[in-house]
């Protein structure tokens, strides 16, 4: 139970009104122990730093109900003393006197791996993905300690699922924060600077470069498959399994071969996660690109409704070359508005029923010929949506057309007219691919027609690169 480990009123601290000051003393504390060869420090050097804290102007107070009555207004240094007693009281230290009678405080083994993950979470360290890989890949090679090594390599490999799950997840979680954002400046915001910044430069581009698991995958695969069928290696690495868990020699075995085979199908299984991840990425980048896409041509008021309705008459008008006083011979006008008259509304009028099943009788198809100029009419209309997609390989060419033979240019430099800032989204979405002319170097924030976002430069890259 985790109660019988840690004390129940361990996290009060985090939980009271007074979290704020109890948490950077708990921080200011621990900075102070981790310098040491052990986290005992004498009481008197941790009193001294928790008075230079209460004494700055930045110190956050201590609650008045936190108090016992009559210590509220005390000096620094019975405040410092009043932080220390209360965390030993939950909890998160002890003290101890040496031979010298010098009091020591000591953070409890618990209390250190809770601040280290709280520390994590607080300055939003991401996950070195290599880390846990290239561990594993040097592991497998060793040929000392099988039974320590594999449980070392057990521990490595559940350590890089858990990060690329919490990629997956975290993925999911910008995802649905899109529909939080009101205008463009938001969303651009979100996906060029925190999405970016958090996830693709930090985690998700050296997931595929660096950190690519397919470059250690298969040796590591093959050295335990051929480390299950080696029954020296099976009979050494059971015994060190049984000495540490304490369990008799065929459960160890067991428990050896369960362990290679957890490690290699997790190896194997990992494409789908990193799929998933690469989906998930596809998925963000998209919607936040279509609903920005959506924010600059229309909106959901009156007004931008009649502006998608107006930009699609003009399209219509000119591809198929009418007058403006034709527009009246466009027949989707006559479906654009319909009148009608309802006796009685209510919730119950707008129910569609749910038809019921109905048996399928074939009819019999008469074949058709198809008109040729409805068929070239189709074609035309599908070539002019493909060239109206923005490929890499348009951006590409853009980027170049607009550069000519500058080395490097800023993107507040790019013309916004027409779609230049769509066109400019793009170039900062594709610049991560390798097969790109062109890399960015991100600069500070900036403001250009009534966007706010962080500029960038777009610098071509040297042949070979």
């Amino acid at each position: 139970m985790l109660f019988d480990v840690i004390p129940e009123n361990f996290f009060s601290p985090l939980a009271s009104p007074g979290k704020t000051v109890y948490w950077e003393c708990i921080q200011r504390l621990y900075a102070v122990t981790s310098r040491q060869l052990s986290f005992g420090v004498e009481r008197d050097v941790l009193v001294s730093d928790l008075e230079y804290y209460f004494d700055s102007s930045m110190a956050a107070q201590i609650p008045q109900e936190d108090q016992a009555e009559g210590e509220a207004g005390r000096s620094s240094r019975d405040q410092a003393n009043f932080v220390l007693r209360r965390l030993e009281s939950w909890g998160w230290i002890y003290t101890e006197t040496d031979h010298s009678y010098v009091q020591r405080v000591n953070f409890r083994d618990y209390a250190v791996k809770i601040i280290q993950a709280l520390q994590d979470v607080a300055e939003e360290r991401k996950t070195e993905y290599q880390g846990f890989i290239y561990t594993i890949y040097s592991l497998v090679q060793m040929e000392t300690n099988p039974g320590y090594v594999l449980m070392e390599i057990t521990g490595q490999t559940e350590g890089l699922i858990t990060a690329l799950k919490n990629l997956s997840s975290n993925i999911k979680t910008y995802i649905d924060g899109l529909t939080k954002h009101k205008d463009v400046a938001e969303i651009l915001d979100a996906l060029l600077n925190d999405y970016y910044t958090n996830i693709v430069d930090k985690a998700y581009h050296r997931l595929l470069t660096s950190d690519n698991v397919a470059k250690f995958r298969p040796v590591i695969i093959e050295k335990l498959e051929a480390d299950s069928r080696n029954e020296n290696y099976l009979r050494q690495a059971a015994a060190e399994v049984a000495e540490r868990s304490e369990c008799t020699p065929e459960q160890a075995r067991e428990e050896v071969l369960t362990m290679i085979h957890q490690v290699t199908d997790a190896f194997r299984r990992m494409d789908d996660i990193i799929n998933e991840i690469n989906r998930k990425n596809t998925k963000y980048q998209r919607a936040a690109i279509n609903r920005a896409r959506f924010f600059l041509t229309s909106g959901d008021d009156l007004r931008g409704q009649l502006r998608e309705i107006i930009s699609w008459l003009n399209e219509k008008i000119t591809r198929e070359n009418l007058a403006f006083d034709g527009v009246y011979e466009l027949e989707e006008l006559d479906q654009l508005i319909r009148i009608f008259s309802w006796e009685y509304l209510d919730m119950d009028s707008l129910y569609a029923p749910i038809e019921g099943k109905k048996a399928f009788l074939p009819s019999v198809q008469k074949r058709q010929k198809v008109d040729a100029a409805a068929r070239q009419a189709r074609r035309l209309a599908m070539e002019e949506k493909l060239a109206r997609i923005l490929t890499p390989q348009k951006i590409d060419a853009y980027v170049r057309m607009v550069m000519q033979d500058r080395e490097r240019m800023r993107a507040s430099q790019f013309p916004l007219e027409g779609d230049g800032f769509i066109r400019l989204i793009y170039i900062r979405l594709y610049g991560q691919r390798k097969n790109m002319s062109y890399r960015l170097q991100l600069l500070e924030e900036t403001e250009l027609g009534g966007f706010h976002f962080r500029d960038f430069y777009i610098i071509r890259k040297k042949t070979g690169v």
